[in-house]
């Protein structure tokens, strides 16, 4: 039952964790130092997380996905229009952290995953969002963008590898400093972390389908699974009604309490 418990917890912590702009790798290795893994196969549980957060991703906005991919398609016949720039500023945005993914992943997750590193990230991206909610002019929707600002995003979301800096916050900011309005921040926020999150569990989806498991580790990664994607869904639909009219600062305050918790629970 315990294991079960803590299955529903992971997920949950993931679900809200991914797309609120707190950091769910931050909150992840934080939980990892109270909470012990309730299977054996470690990156089969981190596939279904992160699987369950794209599926969240994709069915909220499934209805957008197919509309700007079918203007890409006829962008590439030479018919252009709002949503194929838009898919293109996407694809333009989502390269850096393509790139920082696949070459230095790896070398982030050996020497940067510490809780004091998460700690310091999310005091840092904290004190950023208090700092660009008041200097940025949030005017601009996407059509208005350019192509520069999208790639400047998108080194931002290369940020996200490290733990504790949140990839919806750290673009969501990116994106707020490019002059755009919260809502449109926040979708393109989401928009371009589609690609992202797959990748994140498309390239370990072996260890997934043909891992060796316990008896009862399927039901633990399912119900991982579930609580993630449930968690995530319904962590967009409240965030994007939160922007229509309120301040991101007060994640930030969060992010403050959250990382003194931490600094007392850990080093005191």
């Amino acid at each position: 039952m315990i294991s079960y418990l803590s299955a529903f917890v992971f997920g949950l912590v993931q679900g809200i964790g991914e797309f609120l702009p707190i950091s769910s790798s931050g909150h992840l290795i934080l939980l990892h130092r109270f909470l012990s893994l309730p299977v054996k196969n470690e990156i089969a549980f981190d596939v279904a997380l992160h699987l369950a957060t794209f599926l969240a991703l994709f069915c909220f906005f499934y209805r957008d996905i197919w509309r700007i991919f079918l203007a890409w398609l006829k962008s590439i016949s030479g018919e252009k229009s709002p949503d194929s720039r838009l898919a293109w500023r996407i694809a333009i945005a989502t390269v850096p952290a393509a790139f920082c993914g696949i070459f230095f992943e790896d070398l982030i997750e050996n020497v940067l995953r510490s809780p004091l590193v998460v700690i310091v990230m999310l005091v840092l991206v904290g004190g950023l969002f208090i700092l660009i909610e008041k200097a940025s002019k949030k005017t601009l929707t996407l059509a208005e963008l350019g192509w520069c600002k999208p790639f400047l995003i998108g080194l931002a979301q290369a940020l996200a590898l490290i733990p504790g800096t949140s990839r919806s916050g750290i673009t969501i900011i990116a994106g707020l400093g490019a002059g755009l309005k919260r809502e449109e921040a926040l979708r393109f926020s989401f928009l371009i972390s589609l690609p992202i999150v797959f990748g994140a569990g498309a390239k370990e989806l072996p260890a997934l389908f043909f891992g060796n498991f316990a008896s009862n580790e399927l039901a633990i990664i399912l119900i991982a699974f579930l609580s993630a994607f449930l968690s995530g869904w319904f962590a967009i639909f409240f965030l994007l009604r939160f922007v229509k009219n309120h301040s991101l600062s007060v994640f930030a305050w969060y992010r403050f309490v959250l990382a003194a918790l931490a600094l007392i629970l850990l080093y005191a």
